[in-house]
C-alpha cells in the first residue's frame, strides 16, 4: 500500500506542468485571450461628445412620385375638350353674325330712320347714315371702333384750328395768303373724305366681318398717316402750321405760340393713326381674313349690284342692236 501514498505530481522531472513554456505563459502578466473584452466598460471615455442613436435621426418613408408624362388618352382627351372649345367660340360668331345679320335686314325693313350726323329735325339736311356702336359692333371691337371714331373728330376739330392758326399768320404778313387758302382747302375737303374713306369702311368691317373693307380701310389709312406726319411737319405754303411753319413765325411770338400748338395736336394725330392701325391689323389677323377672301367678296358685290347689272343688260342690248343693223 505504501506505493499508492506517493504523490505522482510531486517535484520530478516526470511533471508536464513544470515545462518552461507552460510555466512562462501561467506565470506572465499579459491578460489572457478569453478575458480581452472587445467592447470595454465605458465606451464614452474616449469620445468628446454621445453618440445619438440611429432611431432619433428624423426620417420619411421612400414615396414613388408619379410621373409627369402625359398618358396617350389624357393628350387625347384634352385634344378633344381644345376643338370642342373652339367649335363652340365658332358657333358663337356664327350665332352673333347671324343675328346682327338679321338685325340690319330688320332695320331695313321696318325703315330704321338714319341717326348721323346727329341734326336737329329743323335742319332740312336729313342724317346720312345709321351709327349704334352697342347694335351693330362687337363688344371685342367696341373699343377700337369708338377710338377711331375719336380719332376722326378729333383730326377735324385740328384742321379747324390749323385754319385758324394760318388766318393768324395770313393777318400778321400778307405773304401767308397761300397757306390760309390752303388750309381751307384742307378743311374742307380732307374732313368729309377721311369719314367716307377710311371711318366708314372700318365701320362696315367690324359690323359685317368684310376682308374687302378691312383691306380697303388699310390703303386708305396708309395715306392719312401719311397726310398727318406731312402736317405735323409743316412745310411752308403748304397750308399746314406744323413744326417748321411754327418756327418761321418767330417774329410773331402770339401767333407762334399758336402754330406750335396746332403743330402738337398734328404730331398726336399721326401717334394715334400708327397706335390704331397696328391694332387694327392685329384684330384683322385673328378675324381669318385674306386677300382672297376679299377678291371674292368684291366680285360677288359688284356682279349682285344693281347698277352693274343695268349697266350690262344695256351694254349688251346696245351690242346687240349694232351687229344686228351691221348685218342689215
Amino acid at each position: 500500500m505504501s506505493e499508492f501514498d506517493i504523490n505522482p505530481f510531486a517535484d520530478s522531472n516526470d511533471n508536464p506542468f513544470n515545462d518552461p513554456s507552460v510555466t512562462q505563459v501561467t506565470s506572465s502578466t499579459i491578460e489572457p485571450v478569453d478575458r480581452y473584452s472587445t467592447f470595454p466598460g465605458h465606451a464614452s471615455d474616449g469620445l468628446t461628445n454621445p453618440t445619438t442613436p440611429a432611431s432619433a435621426f428624423p426620417y420619411q418613408p421612400a414615396v414613388l412620385q408619379p410621373s409627369t408624362v402625359p398618358s396617350p388618352q389624357a393628350t387625347a382627351t384634352a385634344a378633344q375638350a381644345n376643338l370642342l372649345r373652339q367649335q363652340e367660340e365658332l358657333e358663337k360668331k356664327a350665332a352673333e353674325l347671324d343675328r346682327r345679320e338679321r338685325e340690319i335686314q330688320n332695320r331695313s325693313q321696318t325703315g330704321k330712320e338714319n341717326n348721323w350726323p346727329p341734326l336737329p329735325k329743323s335742319c332740312p339736311i336729313s342724317p346720312c347714315f345709321y351709327q349704334d356702336f352697342s347694335e351693330e359692333i362687337p363688344p371685342e371691337y367696341q373699343r377700337v371702333c369708338k377710338m377711331l371714331y375719336y380719332l376722326w373728330m378729333f383730326s377735324c376739330v385740328t384742321l379747324f384750328l390749323n385754319l385758324l392758326a394760318c388766318l393768324a399768320a395770313f393777318i400778321t404778313d400778307t405773304t401767308h395768303g397761300v397757306d390760309f387758302g390752303m388750309s381751307i382747302l384742307w378743311f374742307i375737303v380732307f374732313s368729309p373724305c377721311s369719314f367716307l374713306c377710311w371711318y366708314r369702311p372700318i365701320y362696315k368691317a367690324f359690323r359685317t366681318d368684310s376682308s374687302f373693307s378691312f383691306f380697303f380701310f388699310f390703303f386708305v389709312f396708309f395715306f392719312q398717316v401719311v397726310i398727318f406726319i406731312i402736317q405735323s411737319v409743316g412745310i411752308p405754303r403748304w397750308g399746314n402750321s406744323g413744326w417748321l411753319s411754327a418756327f418761321e413765325m418767330i417774329s410773331n411770338i402770339a401767333v407762334m405760340a399758336i402754330m406750335i400748338i396746332v403743330a402738337i395736336l398734328f404730331t398726336i394725330c399721326a401717334i394715334l393713326s400708327v397706335i390704331l392701325l397696328k391694332m387694327v391689323h392685329s384684330m384683322y389677323r385673328r378675324t381669318g381674313a385674306s386677300f382672297t377672301k376679299a377678291q371674292q367678296e368684291f366680285s360677288q358685290g359688284v356682279f349682285t349690284s344693281k347698277t352693274f347689272q343695268t349697266a350690262a343688260s344695256t351694254a349688251a342690248s346696245s351690242a346687240a342692236q349694232g351687229a344686228f343693223q351691221a348685218n342689215n
